[in-house]
């Protein structure tokens, strides 16, 4: 399986999805302009930019590719609300600048635990493609 990531603007039930991938999704594996943004245009224009191309990239328009409603179950959510914020697996808040090596050890946590958008009606789940973070093997 990939690790995940979903990209916002804003935290809460109101914040936009702006779009997910399926591979690398951990901070590390986010591009520096994503995590660095100092203001929501360049979150955005950063997110769209590090989306396009990807063959493992869900755009909005393309609906929601998981099987879950929300990003609580997503490896890695990532938020610009006046800053930029990330949340394992919907949990609480942390900057991911600040990321410890060994997953969970040392994390900071800098906010209350993460609320995001109910996503069941946009839908659009991919089992087994490159979008889908999930590998998928035949047995014979």
């Amino acid at each position: 399986m990939g690790t995940r990531a979903d990209f916002y603007v804003g935290r809460g039930d109101d914040a936009e999805w702006l779009g997910s991938i399926a591979w690398d999704g951990y901070p590390k594996g986010i591009a520096d302009t994503i995590l660095g943004a100092l203001n929501e245009q360049d979150f955005r224009d950063a997110v769209e930019s590090f989306l396009t191309g990807r063959k493992d990239a869900t755009m909005p328009a393309m609906g929601w590719p998981w099987p879950w409603e929300t990003s609580a179950t997503t490896d890695y959510a990532y938020a610009f609300d006046g800053d930029v914020h990330a949340s394992c697996f919907g949990g609480n808040w942390f900057d991911p600048r600040n990321e410890p090596d060994d997953d969970d050890e040392g994390r900071e946590v800098t906010g209350d635990p993460a609320v995001f958008p109910n996503m069941s009606d946009r839908k659009n789940v991919q089992i087994g493609g490159a979008r889908s973070g999930i590998l998928v093997f035949g047995m014979s």
